[in-house]
This record gives structure tokens, sequence and C-alpha cells, in this order.
């Protein structure tokens, strides 16, 4: 064969070739991108976003709940569970979304920390636990009326605890929303408590010892730390009639609680102006639980 057309030959086939492979990467990242674009969501539900993160709304045990995902999951799947308010003084959320933590809440108002709010909360647990790789420790937020459901279910599943972090919390139902010594009281929210409870009177819910102030030595054996930010001028719920009968008993049965008082400051605003310490509290616990 003349050189011309050996040359000719093999310019062509190399043409080909490179044709070739361009066309097989080029259909190869189509196929890889079709399949990253159908991918499932890690969560079942409705996504949205929250504060630059994905949001998932779904449902456990027929009731609402959802989860906040970071960007990147730390190692062992940390978690924060809210439970009320969601969403209020979001701060600590961001910061901790952004170290790895997801942020969870679930939907059971109105129950305030009855035994019924406790067995939605166990199945949402074990959704997450069992079926999600969550930490088998949560660290557990409660603002004001959300001290009951976090300190009701942590006695009830003290070993499913890193921590606990109390805003303002309601941890005796008699002073709120009872209002049956120095606060104010909610008639209605009493009513709700009546009722969601199951007591058949008034009495039998004042003679009652299945509050949080009474159910601490399973967390203090468990050596649940707690931290409990409060107002000192708060007469919705009189942190002496909440916090600090935590505090003193928690001590004395040998627990672990760090106080953050704000002087003159009311039932709100919740939080700290600067959120470090909670942030910390919550990250320092919740990682050393994973490692136990």
């Amino acid at each position: 064969m003349p050189d011309r057309f050996r040359d000719v030959t093999w310019r062509q086939l190399w043409v080909v070739t490179a044709a070739t492979l361009i066309l097989t990467t080029g259909l190869s990242a189509v196929c890889h991108a079709s399949e990253e674009s159908t991918q499932p969501p890690e969560f079942p539900g409705k996504r949205t976003e929250w504060n630059g993160f994905d949001r998932y709304d779904f449902e456990v045990d027929h009731r609402p709940v959802l989860v906040v995902v970071p960007k990147q999951a730390a190692d062992g799947r940390p978690w924060v569970w809210h439970g009320e308010f969601f969403g209020h003084k979001p701060a600590p959320d961001i910061e901790l979304l952004k170290r790895g933590f997801h942020i969870v809440y679930m939907s059971v108002p109105d129950m305030l920390g009855a035994p019924a709010a406790v067995a939605h909360w166990n199945q949402f647990y074990d959704e997450l636990t069992q079926k999600r790789g969550f930490a088998k420790k949560a660290a557990l937020v409660g603002l004001s009326r959300g001290g009951l459901y976090c300190f009701n279910w942590a006695t009830a599943n003290p070993d499913k605890v890193a921590c606990i972090y109390a805003d303002a919390a309601v941890c005796d139902f008699k002073s709120w929303p009872g209002g049956k010594k120095k606060g104010k009281g909610s008639p209605r929210d009493w009513n709700l408590v009546l009722q969601q409870y199951g007591f058949a009177s008034e009495q039998e819910a004042l003679d009652y010892k299945g509050n949080p102030i009474d159910s601490l030595a399973s967390l203090a054996k468990a050596k649940v730390p707690l931290l409990h930010v409060y107002g000192d001028a708060d007469d919705v719920v009189p942190w002496d009639e909440n916090t600090g009968i935590v505090a003193d008993r928690y001590k004395s049965l040998g627990g672990s609680i760090t106080l953050i008082a704000k002087p003159g400051v009311g039932h709100h605003p919740h939080g700290l102006e600067d959120s470090t310490p909670i942030v910390e509290f919550i990250a320092t616990h919740a990682l050393a639980s994973i490692v136990e």
C-alpha cells in the first residue's frame, strides 16, 4: 500500500477512535448524572429549605415530623431534638448544622409531655436510630413547655439521652400551666393537663409525683448533664418553682447541672445573645456520648 494511503488510513482510524472515546465518556457522564438526579432522598416527604439547609417534612406514628439535614453529617450522626417551638431562636441550631448535626422535631402539641406524647416520641426515636442510623443518644432542647416533653421522655429513656438544654423550662405543671403557686398559669392549658394525663380530678393532678422535678433520679444515675438558661424575673414559668428545684434536687442526687441566669429577664426572650455556651454544651456532650 502506498505510504500516502497508509497515513490517511491511520489518521482516519485515530479520529474515529477519539470520537468514540469522547462519545462514550459523554454518555457515561450523562448516565451518571441521571442516576444522581433520580437517587431517592435520604428522608421521605416534602423537601424545603431552612436557613440554607434541606428540611424534610413527613409523618411517623401518624404525627408530623421534620428533619433538617447538615451539608455533611458528622461522624456518628449526632442530632438535636426539640420538645417544642422548633425554629424559635435558631442560632444554636444553625451552628450545630454547620458542625454536622441533624435537627429534628415531632409535632405533638397540646399534649404537654403526657404519656401518649412520650409514646409518640418513642416511635420517632426508633425511626431515626434504627432506620436512619442516627446516634443512639439525642441532645434534647426544651424551651418553655417543651421542658415537659424533654424531661418526661428522658426520664423514661435515660440511656438514650446525651444531654438536655432547658430554657425557661416548665419542670412542674403545677407551676405552669397550673398557676398553683406564684406563676400566672393558663386555665386552658391546665385543662389540657387534666385531659391528657387522664386525671379524674384536679386534686389527683396536684398529688401527681411524675413531674420532671420528681423524676430526676434516673437521669442522675445515667449521668445526663443538664444546662438550664432562665430569666430571674420570669413570672410565667417562675425559675425557682422549676429550674431552681431541679438544680437543688439534681445536685443532691449527684447530677451535673449548669445554670445560666439572665438578670431582670422575664419568660422572653429565650436563648442567649451569644449562643456559644449552648452550642458548646450540646456539641461537647453529644459527641462524647457517641464514643462512649
